[in-house]
């Protein structure tokens, strides 16, 4: 327990010589336990704490993320996108009013989170802000997702919640804090004292490491932001490229494309899959499988849609419209040609 002194925390595999026998082998098979008990969420608190100092930071990298309502990929346009069907749509309004503000608030916001994590400072006030996050991106972003295990919001929730509900009192700053308390009470220090002490500690430790923070963002915006790719060097959102002129072509038998079918091959450009699709009779194109959302894969047409499973968007199968977000832009086209009893994947078109 966070604060406290426990016999899970003075008991470890190097706790003492246990006797011989059976007896001194239950001892050590129990001070395992406690070792591993101890320790069990080590993996979990890392996971998490690398995962968000890297996601914010990454956010402030990113040139397109505070770009505003003309880039698609920005925060401004993905938020636009996420409360058409988030059943907190209403509570996007500010974030639409002052984007640049609420896209730092979150950036700066995952990385404290992140650090705070890591270093095991203030470990349930930082798990309380990742349950936040994560709660809001799950019902902005993810809520739609079908089946809900393919929705990757959610786990991190449960994820934040089972960190909130354990803190993080080994190797950690915390657990610092909470040992030099103990020591000073068996020292007969008056308890105001001791949680006085505690609480200047924590307070100098989370200036310190928020300090480290702010300027570790900051100088990524600054110094280390990506720019964007001039207009003649880019690739089509989504990562699709065109084929070369002359170079080698996909092809698909076009018995393989049936009406309201679809047939997959691989553009010799970039080597994305192409869904080769007949919407109606005699009517051919291609569409990347690329969403342009995050880059994940597109699940094959069904039922006159290609739906995404990252995070539930969803496209016309015939045009590759935007039919659900959080996509915004449509799915990249491609010319298919008619070849004899075959149909050829052409160069793109959008």
């Amino acid at each position: 327990m966070e604060g406290t002194t426990d016999p899970v925390e003075t008991a470890g595999p190097l706790a003492g010589p246990a006797p011989s026998g059976p007896a001194g082998r239950a001892a050590r098979a129990a001070q395992r336990r406690a070792f591993a008990g101890r320790y069990a969420l080590l993996p979990v608190r890392l996971f998490l704490g690398v995962t968000f100092a890297y996601a914010g930071l990454e956010k402030l990298a990113d040139s397109h993320y505070l770009a505003g309502a003309g880039d698609p990929q920005s925060f401004y346009a993905q938020t636009v996108a996420a409360r058409a069907n988030s059943p907190i749509g209403w509570a996007l309004a500010p974030a639409l009013h002052q984007p640049t503000f609420f896209g730092l608030l979150i950036a700066f916001g995952e990385l404290a989170v992140g650090l705070g994590t890591l270093c095991g400072l203030w470990g349930r006030v930082a798990a309380l802000g990742g349950t936040l996050l994560s709660l809001t991106l799950f019902l902005t972003v993810s809520f739609h997702v079908s089946p809900y295990f393919l929705g990757n919001d959610l786990p991190y929730l449960m994820a934040w919640t089972t960190l909130l509900l354990a803190g993080t009192p080994y190797l950690s700053v915390d657990g610092f804090i909470a040992g030099r308390a103990e020591r000073d009470r068996r020292r007969g220090l008056p308890e105001e004292a001791v949680r006085r002490r505690s609480f200047l500690d924590g307070s100098i430790a989370a200036v310190a490491l928020g300090g480290a923070g702010l300027l570790g963002g900051s100088l990524t915006a600054t110094f280390i932001r990506r720019k964007p790719r001039p207009a003649s060097a880019a690739t089509p959102a989504g990562g699709i490229a065109s084929a070369p002129a002359g170079g080698a072509k996909a092809s698909v038998a076009l018995a393989d494309v049936p009406v309201g079918g679809s047939a997959t091959v691989t553009d010799p450009a970039s080597g994305d899959a192409v869904y080769i699709v007949q919407p109606a009779a005699g009517q051919y194109c291609g569409l990347s499988s690329v969403c342009t959302h995050a880059g994940c894969a597109v699940d094959a047409p069904k039922q006159g849609q290609l739906r995404c499973p990252c995070h539930g968007s969803k496209f016309d199968a015939a045009t590759g419209a935007v039919l659900a977000g959080p996509a915004v832009k449509p799915l990249p086209r491609y010319r298919v040609t008619k070849n004899g009893d075959r149909l050829d994947l052409g160069p793109l078109q959008s």
